[in-house]
């Protein structure tokens, strides 16, 4: 059974740094897609970035530049550093895993979902 645990929420202020975590088990991360999705109160879930098996990535424009995906394979768990937070970055952060297409943004695609991290940017 796959799980996902997400970390690394917080509030901070534009321009900012925050770090997320994702520890997976039942699955392992280094040999299959996995993505961060983000989802406002009263919003879809969007797909923010995502890596497939061999370290490729896809980004969303509006975080392209700010935001970076990896893996730690020792440790089994997904990150995404975010750098230079905007206000609309706020929302509640998702990990995903199992997608039925590797490297989409569409959330509709994944199987697996963590619990969410808030994190919320102040102007």
């Amino acid at each position: 059974q796959v799980q996902l645990v997400e970390s690394g929420g917080g509030s901070v202020e534009a321009g900012g740094s925050l770090t997320l975590s994702c520890v997976a088990s039942g699955y392992t991360v280094s040999r299959r897609c996995m993505g961060w999705f983000r989802q406002v109160a009263g919003g879809e879930r969007e797909g923010v970035a995502v890596v497939n098996e061999y370290g490729s990535t896809v980004y969303a424009d509006s975080v392209k530049g700010r935001f970076t995906i990896s893996k730690d394979i020792a440790k089994n768990t997904l990150y995404l550093e975010m750098n230079t937070l905007k206000p609309e970055d706020t929302a509640m952060y998702y990990c995903a895993a199992e997608p039925t297409y590797c490297l989409s943004l569409t959330n509709r695609y994944y199987r697996n979902w963590g619990q969410g991290t808030q994190v919320t940017v102040s102007s």
